[in-house]
C-alpha cells in the first residue's frame, strides 16, 4: 500500500485550507473533529457515498487540515490543531466559534467534536 502524503507544518497554505472549508461537507467534517480526537474515516459523514467521502477526505489531507492514519485497512483520521495552531494562530478558535454562533451547519446545539446523527 502506497503512503499518505501530507503536506509539512511549513508548507501548509492559506488558500488551500480555505478551500478544504469552502465545501459544506468538509467543513462538516472538521467539525466533527475538532475535540482533536482521532476518528475513523468509516464512523464520518455516512449520508456520501464512498468515492465523494475519500474525495472529501483527500482535500482536507492535501490542504493540511487533517492527518489520516492507517492501520491495516482501516483509516483514522484527526485534525492537525497543534500545526494548524502553529501556522494560523486564532484562525480555528474563530472558524469553530462562527460555526456554533451561526449555526452554519444547522447542528442541534452541537459543540464541535460531538457527531451527529441524521434523523
Amino acid at each position: 500500500m502506497r503512503s499518505l502524503s501530507h503536506p509539512a507544518r511549513e508548507d501548509i497554505q492559506l488558500p488551500a485550507v480555505f478551500h478544504a472549508l469552502s465545501d459544506p461537507a468538509r467543513l462538516r467534517i472538521v467539525w466533527d473533529l475538532a475535540n482533536g480526537q482521532e476518528r475513523n474515516c468509516s464512523k464520518l459523514n455516512s449520508q456520501l457515498a464512498k468515492s465523494t467521502l475519500s474525495h472529501h477526505f483527500k482535500v482536507l489531507r492535501e490542504s493540511g487540515l487533517t492527518h489520516t492514519r492507517v492501520d491495516g485497512t482501516w483509516r483514522f483520521i484527526s485534525l492537525r490543531l497543534d500545526d494548524l495552531e502553529a501556522r494560523f494562530p486564532g484562525l480555528f478558535d474563530s472558524v469553530f466559534r462562527s460555526m456554533a454562533r451561526d449555526n452554519t451547519l444547522a447542528l442541534p446545539s452541537a459543540e464541535p467534536g460531538e457527531a451527529q446523527t441524521a434523523g
